[in-house]
């Protein structure tokens, strides 16, 4: 009966922790081209601690993505994505690093 009772216990706890973290969905723009793009953006974005998914369309510029708020934030992210080449709506990459990105990379860049 202890072990049961305690085994009880055990599973109670796991189930309150998984629910206690708060996993947020969003969209934001990020600019690019084409796959090569899409797997940078992807690895960059999965590099982050908390992120769990990221998908970029190529077509719309649009990502969608879902992180553990308690680990990460959106900001965050965008950084991490601004800092390996491609622009964010909210943080610009630098031009250094733009400028190495492949030439099919290169993107229309917003001023």
């Amino acid at each position: 009966m202890k072990k049961f009772n305690l085994f009880l216990i055990f599973v109670s706890i796991i189930t309150i922790d998984a629910f206690s973290t708060e996993k947020v969905k969003e969209k934001f723009k990020i600019y690019g081209n084409c796959g090569m793009c899409n797997e940078v953006i992807t690895k960059a974005a999965k590099s982050v601690d908390g992120v769990i998914y990221l998908k970029w369309n190529s077509k719309t510029k649009i990502a969608k993505i879902k992180y553990d708020s308690d680990k990460t934030s959106l900001d965050e992210v965008q950084k991490k994505i601004a800092s390996v080449g491609y622009d964010t709506e909210k943080y610009k990459a630098n031009d250094e690093v733009y400028n190495n990105l492949h030439y099919c990379c290169k993107y229309d860049r917003e001023n």
